[in-house]
């Protein structure tokens, strides 16, 4: 084999290495594959609902800076009014995956719609939000007590994950885990 024949060889295997491959991409993209199975915990929500733009108020009036700047992700929490012991269980299971964020649980918010269930957790980062009906309509689904679901907005504003009432916790903090580091 001559080298000028050697190199056109070589340059035709990189090219069908180079267009085979994007080939591929192609065909499983317009064919709407999609894999068995996905790392994350969560549901992604498709298409993802922008609430970035609600004007959203804490408890005592101020209103939340949404900031995506500076790259703080959401994780939401819409109950019902009326939902005692399961929303402290709920409360308490945000705080321990907020809490196993470590250094990075100061780039998460836990946003609670309404008044908090007396005697659930406190902690820095868990910000209290006024019910808004713009916020409970763009929702997936309305929580119920004995269905809690739970949503991961990115830092932009979008609802990107939903978390199906009855999730495991530890499912959530791996989810965050990736997201934020």
């Amino acid at each position: 084999m001559t080298p000028k024949n050697k190199s056109r060889l070589t340059l035709l295997l990189i090219a069908v290495l180079f267009f085979g491959s994007f080939g591929i991409a192609l065909v499983l993209h317009y064919s709407n594959w999609q894999p068995s199975q996905t790392r994350n915990h969560g549901e992604f929500v498709k298409p993802p609902i922008a609430l970035g733009g609600l004007s959203l108020r804490t408890l005592d009036g101020k209103e939340y800076p949404w900031q995506p700047g500076e790259g703080i992700w959401r994780v939401l929490v819409a109950p019902p009014s009326d939902c005692g012991q399961p929303c402290i269980d709920l409360l308490e299971s945000l705080y321990r995956v907020w809490f196993s964020e470590g250094r990075h649980a100061d780039a998460l918010d836990v946003l609670w719609v309404g008044e908090l269930p007396p005697g659930g957790a406190q902690f820095r980062r868990l910000v209290t939000i006024e019910p808004d009906a713009g916020l409970l309509a763009a929702l997936p689904d309305r929580a119920s007590v004995d269905a809690l679901p739970v949503y991961v907005l990115d830092p932009s504003g979008y609802l990107v994950l939903r978390f199906a009432p009855g999730f495991d916790p530890s499912g959530l903090s791996k989810d965050l885990y990736r997201l934020i580091k």
